[in-house]
This record gives structure tokens, sequence and C-alpha cells, in this order.
């Protein structure tokens, strides 16, 4: 079993910066499609952005492309998302997700609180 950990959430005001890391111990990153959801209070959970396995190529949703992005750093088991210039829409609870290539566990995190607001 995979336990993966966000961290970095919090308040931040409109137009600043927030690091989404996340990790799970003992689990290959870059065997890995990793994603990036959030849910907003009585919205639908969607993507907001997937690298997928070994790092290969990165898609965005449009509300946040040009302002975030994931990436993976796999030497030290870590995928990350960086938000820029963020705005109050983007307030939600942001989940990791890993689909690992060639078998059919799917993992989620526990999520972490992202609340922009001045």
């Amino acid at each position: 079993q995979v336990h993966l950990v966000e961290s970095g959430g919090g308040l931040v005001q409109p137009g600043g910066s927030l690091r989404l890391p996340c990790a799970a111990p003992g689990f290959t990153f870059r065997s890995a499609a990793m994603s990036w959801y959030r849910q907003a209070p009585g919205k639908e959970r969607e993507l907001v952005a997937t690298v997928s396995s070994f790092g290969r190529t990165s898609n965005y949703a449009d509300s946040v492309t040009g302002r975030f992005t994931i990436s993976g750093d796999y030497a030290k088991n870590t995928v990350s998302l960086q938000m820029n210039s963020l705005k109050p829409e983007d307030t939600a609870v942001y989940y990791c997700y890993a689909a690992p290539i060639g078998n059919i566990a799917r993992y989620w995190g526990q999520g972490t609180q992202v609340t922009v607001s001045s």
C-alpha cells in the first residue's frame, strides 16, 4: 500500500505563490503518471495537472496554464505543484494522485487546503 502525503498548503494573498510537494516512502514516482486534482466546496473534483511516467510530458487545465507547473524530482522521489499568480478561484483542497504503469493500483493523498484571499 502507498501513502501519498501532500504538504505546502495554506493561506496566501491573490498574486502569491505556493509549492505543494507530494511524497511517498517506498514509491517509485518515475514509474507512475502523477497528477494534482483540486476540489472546491460544491464543485466536482477537477484535474489540474498531470506529468506522465518518467516526466515525458505535462498537461494542465486551461484555468491554470501559464501559472502552475507540475514537476518530478525523481532523485528525491517527489512530485510538486508550483502555483504562481494565485487567484481566489484557485481556493480548493488539492490532492496528489498516482497511477503506476503496468498495474491497476491507484493512490490518492489526503489533500491539503489552499486558500487564496486578501
